[in-house]
């Protein structure tokens, strides 16, 4: 096979990036041609996504790959963050910018929503975790804050496919993304009539969902003269960030688990069909879209956005890397404090170390001293929840899980990979870094007959990226800190 180009804009909460794929000789090769900030905007005293920047971002990522590229892209394709998305109108106009998920509007929202639909009820449903800012406390916090507003609302398109939309004038709702939204039934890819209901929508607003590696279309003639790319076709290839991850997970057999690392973490398992029950309720998993009808069997925890917002803070005073951050947690004692990354504190505080030194004082522990003191708290405590995870994971499943694939940018940290081998005795596997844009390419790959497979996708990382080993070690110091650690968190 010829060398074939793929065009992947990949946009977390944090920043953005266009990546460009090569797939040649059974092996794929990424090269990132663009780079942009991703922060949420106030208006009015909420955040919100600068839609439009983003948008003039992707399209000088376009603008890259045709000069930079030999031969236009096969295709190219957006995945982004979960659970946001954008209002048109019958015109297709966008109603506004869209909200940021840590907006502060869903605040205590879940207990009114559920004197309408109980919690056991929305979870037979959908099989998701709650979490406030899920897509169906957002629409309604919408309906409730402004109800005249549905009355103008054509359609619901999540973010990545509000990009599409805005590439190509086609609306659909590609499968990954859509079940991040807690109003999709995963089990058969239908939206809830029930939960629509609760919130005061119409079926009819929500689009066809579509399963990943479907074409959408070619580029508008606009926009394809604009970026040089002309007659490229757009894919919906996996546009959940973590679901075209976990597709480039380099991993064979069963008896493994993942934790896709960045600003959150999520670990989980990846399933055959959603497995929704009584206990998956008790312990809040999610089932999410995955690729070739696999369902991705999470939790969502709190990853590395604890130590970002720490960063932002800090460089007021000195501009900190964060190789120099886990360097310097290197430096300080173990095991002096313990958090739960997921306690509401840590969601969006004005400042994180505040929020931390207050979490310690309030559950009778010193609170950490220094930077130092605090970047090794929240690397000890996300270790110690993904064993917490871990063992739900394992009663919950009932696989056995011999090895973790650590995938994502928190691949790269160090420090808290070998934390994850020594809390949970398991070896880790970390890379490649680049999962999500591997992913979005392979599958877009995939659309086009070029790989034949998610087993062949695999494949090919296999043989594309390095993969570092962390063996645990240290096992009775991490017995006794997770015993604290449980003690401490209530877990």
């Amino acid at each position: 096979m010829e060398p074939k180009s793929f065009l992947a804009f990949d946009l977390g909460a944090e920043s953005g990036r266009t990546i460009l794929g090569r797939l040649s000789d059974g092996q794929v090769h990424i090269r990132e041609l663009t780079r942009f900030l991703n922060s949420p905007v106030r208006v009015f005293g909420h955040l919100h996504w600068n839609i439009y920047g983003l948008f003039e971002e992707i399209k000088k990522g376009m603008k890259a790959a045709s000069a930079e590229a030999a031969q236009p892209p096969e295709s190219l394709a957006v995945d982004t963050w979960g659970v946001d998305f954008g209002l048109l109108t019958a015109g297709g106009t966008i109603l506004g910018l869209p909200y940021a998920y840590r907006d502060d509007r869903t605040n205590n929202i879940m207990d009114e929503f559920f004197k309408r639909l109980t919690p056991e009820e929305i979870y037979g449903r959908t099989g998701v975790q709650f979490m406030p800012f899920n897509s169906l406390f957002q629409l309604f916090a919408t309906a409730r804050d402004n109800p005249s507003l549905f009355e103008r609302v054509e359609s619901v398109l999540f973010m990545p496919d509000l990009f599409t939309y805005l590439l190509t004038g086609e609306k659909a709702s590609e499968f990954t993304i859509a079940s991040t939204s807690q109003i999709l039934d995963p089990r058969t890819a239908i939206w809830d009539k029930t939960i629509l209901s609760a919130v005061g929508l119409s079926p009819a607003v929500m689009p066809d969902v579509l399963a990943p590696g479907t074409l959408i279309g070619d580029l508008l003639p606009a926009i394809a003269d604009e970026t040089g790319l002309p007659g490229t076709p757009v894919v919906a290839a996996a546009g959940h960030d973590t679901a075209a991850a976990v597709a480039a997970v380099p991993a064979q057999g069963e008896d493994w688990a993942y934790i896709c690392s960045g600003t959150w973490s999520l670990l989980g398992v990846e399933l055959p069909s959603a497995l929704i029950s009584p206990p998956t309720f008790a312990a809040n998993f999610t089932n999410e879209g995955g690729i070739a009808g696999t369902i991705r069997f999470l939790k969502n925890i709190a990853g590395l956005w604890l130590l970002q917002q720490c960063r932002r803070e800090w460089s007021g005073s000195a501009d900190l890397s964060y190789d120099e951050l886990t360097r310097m947690a290197g430096e300080a004692p173990a095991f002096q404090t313990f958090i739960d990354p997921d306690c509401p504190d840590f969601l969006n505080p004005p400042s994180m170390s505040e929020a931390i030194r207050c979490y310690c004082l309030r559950t009778g522990q010193v609170p950490p001293e220094s930077p130092a003191d605090t970047v090794l708290c929240i690397l000890e405590s996300l270790a110690l929840k993904y064993r917490s995870t871990l063992d739900e994971l394992r009663l919950l499943t009932g696989k056995a899980i011999r090895r973790i694939h650590v995938i994502g940018g928190g691949s790269r940290n160090g420090p808290l990979c070998q934390f994850t081998a020594d809390a949970t005795g398991l070896t880790v596997l970390a890379g490649p870094a680049e999962a999500t844009a591997t992913g979005n390419i392979l599958v877009q790959a995939m659309a086009l007959g070029y790989v034949g497979s998610l087993g062949e996708i695999r494949e090919i990382v296999r043989r594309s990226v390095d993969v570092r080993t962390y063996r645990p070690s240290g096992r009775s110091d991490w017995d006794r800190a997770y015993d604290r650690f449980r003690e401490v968190t209530g877990l």
